[in-house]
């Protein structure tokens, strides 16, 4: 499972080894217990990696096995946008601030989560 966390600041890409949905079930009962609104619905997720990532075409193989969990788009040429479909889960639904997750194949999470990493070290670089 691939977990995503969008702050005020940006977004943070986690790699997970626990079942998806067992990881929205205890996160719904934390807010149950809490007593705190809690939205849990269908959604999307997009971010960018760098047009010239090593493994980028390695990882746009993999995902055509996925049946439409992810697409690629070309922005323009330096990157290339990430969609993803999964569930968006928020305390707040009208904020932009929230976590989201999605399951895929080991290998595909595994290339994206390795290419996400790659795409900072490629963007401290060139700061």
């Amino acid at each position: 499972m691939l977990k995503l966390t969008y702050t005020e600041t940006g977004f943070y890409l986690e790699r997970l080894a626990q079942p998806l949905e067992e990881w929205v079930t205890t996160r719904v009962l934390v807010a149950l217990r809490a007593g705190t609104r809690f939205t849990v619905e269908p959604s999307t997720a997009a971010f960018l990696l760098p047009a010239d990532l090593p493994h980028l075409a390695q990882l746009q193989l993999e995902a055509r096995r996925e049946d439409e969990a992810i697409a690629f788009s070309v922005c323009d040429a330096d990157y290339i946008e990430v969609s993803l479909k999964g569930t968006w889960l928020t305390c707040n639904p009208q904020g932009e601030e929230g976590i989201f997750v999605v399951a895929m194949s080991d290998r595909t999470e595994f290339f994206l989560s390795k290419l996400w990493q790659d795409s900072l070290t490629y963007a401290s670089a060139i700061e």
